[in-house]
């Protein structure tokens, strides 16, 4: 079952290209730190699991979409794949040495409990690896999102959970900037017609769809008007930075 949107996006549709290369960038960061017991909570389709299984020796993901879940039972019999909407989190207390969660937490609405029950069901000493946009670097109110986070605001509610808070991010060459330099401009040009400022008065519930639509249009425009850049964009171009006031992304490394 493809759930695809433009908040989902698919490695087989051309103009998502430069979204689906950022967010397997973590994956690829991940797999050089995970081993042992691993959990990928919020594991949608699948992006990360081959990049991750053959580097643990157990593996284990929850997501909310059943059909999604029941699909990757069967691509990956060896893993421990189950449905259900967190947090709470259906596991026992110290059972993972990593815990690794991407572009979920902006979902969440309480977030404080998310990192909670991630903190809980790791081992002692054990490392949980979140990413999430850098609000900063956001180019318009997205209703998918609960909220988005600076670096300083999302290391404040991670001491909460864990002993050890390591803040990077997930940054971009010069090729991948050009391209969010030609993704601002055009959202820019949209959000000049937005003069009473809707995107941040209207319920989220009533700007998914018109987001979807226009966000589409968008990354459809910019494919056609820079085809081989938006194709040509891989994971590599994609850098853990150092600086995560400055990514696309932030990627917290926190230990329990």
């Amino acid at each position: 079952m493809a759930v695809y949107t433009t908040e989902i996006a698919s490695e087989t549709i051309t103009s998502d290209n430069p979204i689906h290369q950022r967010l397997l960038k973590a994956y690829v960061v991940a797999a050089d730190k995970v081993h042992g017991n691993l959990l990928e909570v919020g594991c949608g389709e699948g992006r990360g699991v081959t990049w991750l299984m053959p580097k643990v020796e157990k593996f284990s993901a929850i997501d909310k979409i059943a059909e999604v879940v029941e699909g990757l039972k069967k691509k990956f019999p060896q893993g421990n794949f189950i449905s259900g909407n967190i947090p709470p989190l259906p596991y026992n207390d110290n059972t993972f040495d990593f815990v690794v969660s991407f572009q979920v937490i902006e979902h969440i609405k309480d977030d404080n409990f998310y990192l909670k029950e991630i903190s809980r069901v790791l081992k002692p000493n054990g490392a949980a690896l979140i990413t999430t946009p850098n609000r900063p670097m956001s180019l318009s109110r997205n209703p998918w999102h609960e909220r988005e986070y600076t670096a300083e605001a999302l290391t404040s509610l991670a001491k909460k959970s864990f002993s050890q808070v390591e803040m990077k991010g997930i940054a971009g060459n010069e090729k991948v900037m050009q391209y969010y330099e030609r993704n601002k401009e055009s959202v820019d040009k949209m959000m000049r017609w937005d003069i009473f400022d809707l995107q941040h008065k209207l319920p989220a519930s009533i700007l998914r769809m018109p987001y979807e639509m226009l966000n589409r249009l968008n990354r459809n425009k910019l494919k056609q008007a820079a085809d081989d850049l938006v194709a040509s964009i891989r994971h590599e171009d994609y850098i853990l930075s150092n600086e995560p006031t400055q990514a696309l992304d932030l990627f917290l490394i926190a230990r329990k």
